[in-house]
């Protein structure tokens, strides 16, 4: 991609603003860019053309006004997102991947949509997930599986699959995603990006494709956790529309930090290179003067099957809608794990299970609630892996579904007890797979977990790099 188009929002809108370049040469850009590589990654399902270049005129028109104030009113400006196919896009076709949906044109746009396209933001496209977001590895996706940019024959992780691929291969700037269990903090580890999940009930899931909603959260991918934390100031806060949403009050960073090292996420199965490599980040907060103990998160263990009760609950109920006579074709479109989780969910709800399954989830889930908030009062955030393993191979886990949940074993916790999680990315291993690391924070620690990532991005990351097709 031409190395005129700076890849940082503040870095991006300095040039349009200096009129180095105007916002439909930026578009011009990643649209090549898109359709140079999108056959190989399969990372968008859509492309937004005629919308993209008629936003791009209209920034060009607002940046020809000179407006000193122009940023404070649309703090996006100029920049080029895409987002996953879960959020409706008014009059753009929204697919959830499914072939159900394979037609669904939405008629109005969900909360989050609206935010970026008030605050000057250039949609080029949707972007391919796990269907209905069901799945760890980007391959459960009726539209074909996403490929890892660093490496096409690996998986580039899940559901969040076509988002974290589409800003770490440079199709776009910036990207949403959602996170039910570690699916934009999982693809964002595999691919080497900024994936950030808020605090349950700091953006609004309105105009979002539920997943299971007590566990979903509205999040982002960018190259910087600068980034991350501009975008999360556009898409925070009350609607109206949702009713878990809060203007919550955000806890500011204290003078003196202290990070947890949870013993629970370095157990047998962790791969020794992601051990040390988190560790080897530990060692560098210590030299920073912050405060690292080992802490305690006893339940943890039983995340993934708590998870794998309330999600697939959850799931059955929403899923339940998707009739062929409401919206799109008929169930007999589902993909195998949608039918999986259908059946599973249906069964935990079902009188006879209800009280052995899902309300004894929903006690468990109240531990580990509790857990969290026990280490919280000793420490400020913690630090862990992301993923127990590097990216694995395309089909590897495939026809094992048990494996595959397992792969969200160090992200679920959080979704389960609702808390902010950030995953950054920390280098990459001798076979030039990414490595990372996420940050887990007490409920609105944003603030907190954002200071901790731009700090360790101004030392370790000079540059951002892509990998080479």
């Amino acid at each position: 991609m031409n190395n005129k188009i700076p890849v940082t929002i503040d870095k991006l809108q300095e040039g349009l603003l200096a009129k180095k370049f105007t916002a439909v040469e930026v578009v011009d850009e990643y649209l090549a860019n898109i359709k140079k590589h999108n056959h190989v990654l399969n990372a968008f399902l859509t492309l937004t053309e005629n919308e993209a270049y008629t936003k791009a005129k209209e920034v060009d028109e607002l940046l020809a006004r000179n407006d000193p104030e122009i940023l404070k009113k649309f703090p996006l400006l100029g920049v080029p997102i895409a987002h996953k196919d879960l959020f409706l896009t008014k009059g753009i076709r929204t697919t959830a991947s499914s072939k159900v949906l394979e037609s669904y044109i939405p008629q109005y746009s969900g909360t989050v949509v609206e935010r970026f396209d008030k605050a000057g933001a250039i949609l080029v496209g949707k972007t391919n997930c796990d269907a209905w977001a069901h799945g760890a590895s980007g391959e459960n996706s009726d539209f074909g599986a996403t490929k890892n940019p660093w490496n096409t024959k690996f998986v580039p992780g899940g559901s969040s699959s076509g988002s974290a691929v589409s800003v770490a291969a440079n199709l776009v700037l910036a990207s949403t995603g959602t996170d039910t269990g570690g699916s934009i903090r999982q693809p964002a580890n595999f691919c080497g990006v900024v994936g950030f999940k808020p605090t349950y009930g700091a953006v609004s899931r309105f105009g979002v494709i539920a997943m299971a909603s007590s566990l979903d959260s509205v999040g982002h991918f960018t190259h910087t956790v600068s980034d991350a934390r501009k975008i999360f100031s556009v898409t925070k806060g009350e609607d109206g529309r949702d009713s878990t949403v809060k203007n919550g009050e955000y806890l500011e960073t204290p003078g003196r930090l202290r990070l947890g090292l949870p013993e629970e996420y370095f157990v047998e199965g962790l791969d020794p290179v992601i051990e040390k490599s988190v560790k080897d980040t530990v060692k560098y907060f210590e030299g920073k003067g912050i405060e690292v103990k080992k802490v305690s998160l006893p339940n943890t263990k039983y995340g993934i099957s708590v998870y794998y009760i309330i999600q697939q609950a959850e799931v059955s109920s929403n899923l339940g809608r998707y009739d062929g006579i409401r919206y799109g074709n008929t169930r007999d479109k589902m993909g195998s794990e949608a039918k999986r989780r259908i059946m599973l969910g249906t069964y935990v709800l079902s009188a006879g299970y209800y009280d052995a399954y899902y309300l004894k989830a929903m006690k468990v889930r109240a531990k580990i609630i509790k857990d969290f908030e026990k280490v919280f009062s000793e420490v400020d955030a913690i630090i862990a892996p992301v993923s127990p393993t590097l990216p694995f191979k395309l089909g590897e886990k495939a026809d094992d579904p048990l494996k595959m949940y397992l792969a969200d074993v160090f992200t679920v916790s959080a979704n389960i007890a609702g808390l902010p999680g950030l995953a950054i990315p920390s280098g990459f291993s001798k076979d030039n797979l990414p490595l990372g690391f996420q940050l887990i924070g007490p409920r609105f620690s944003e603030n907190i977990l954002f200071d901790l990532g731009v700090l360790y991005q101004k030392d370790n990351q000079k540059e951002i790099v892509f990998p080479k097709f």
